[in-house]
């Protein structure tokens, strides 16, 4: 059985159809990629997910059991983690009393050290604001409060948008060293070239739907498709 499995999502904001019958599973120290236009339906995909928005049709299994419907807390104590692309960190908080409450309510969760050894430059702020922080750094803190809580499955939304490429390769490199350790990770990116060197599947979503999935290398192979769903 997958980690998870989602099977036809229909979502709606307010009258408004946003997911049709999506469908997507993660296996077990996978990373996989969901990536299409802006207003494909991805962070919707995710909410979804993690219960911050109510699918009216579908099923989704996480571990094992079924979670459709369940209020989010619950499912981030079953041990999925959102990481929302607005970064959600307290700004009146040091670094480290962001990581320690993240972890506060988790059942298992990792030593500050394990946190300062993945994300060094949160360990030169730990007594910095987190106002005062880059935008890089927050989200390096925004990670960072998902992983203290050792998540059985990380969703990463959009984490990579507006951030200074020396930043962007180096969280891909965090992610790639999560990966390695065997981390389960749902990305939603646009950054194809991160993508590409992260996912091992890709999913790409188009007006609500599911319009391809498939191995990486296989995507790499097909510029067309890529110039059809993603323009590039």
């Amino acid at each position: 059985m997958s980690l998870l499995e989602a099977h036809g999502l229909n979502t709606y904001h307010k009258d408004s159809h946003i997911l049709f019958d999506v469908s997507l599973r993660v296996e077990q120290r996978e990373v996989v990629a969901l990536t299409g236009r802006n207003g494909a339906g991805k962070s919707t995909t995710l909410k979804s997910l993690m219960g911050v928005m109510s699918p009216r049709a579908g099923s989704i299994v996480f571990d094992g059991k079924e979670i459709t419907g369940q209020n989010s807390y619950l499912i981030a104590r079953a041990g999925m983690q959102l990481v929302h692309e607005e970064r959600r960190i307290f700004g009146s908080l040091t670094v480290e009393e962001n990581i320690v409450l993240a972890g506060l309510t988790a059942r298992e969760r990792w030593p500050l050290g394990r946190v300062y050894e993945l994300f060094p430059r949160l360990k030169e702020r730990r007594d910095s604001r987190g106002t005062d922080l880059s935008g890089g750094e927050q989200q390096m803190l925004a990670i960072a409060r998902a992983l203290v809580r050792r998540p059985k499955l990380i969703l990463l939304d959009e984490p990579f948008e507006g951030l200074a490429p020396l930043i962007v390769r180096d969280l891909v490199n965090v992610c790639r060293d999560l990966a390695a350790q065997g981390q389960p990770i749902l990305l939603v990116e646009q950054n194809l070239s991160a993508l590409l060197s992260l996912a091992q599947r890709v999913y790409i979503m188009n007006n609500g739907h599911i319009v391809h999935e498939g191995a990486t290398q296989e995507l790499k192979a097909q510029p067309a498709l890529l110039q059809r769903y993603l323009g590039v």
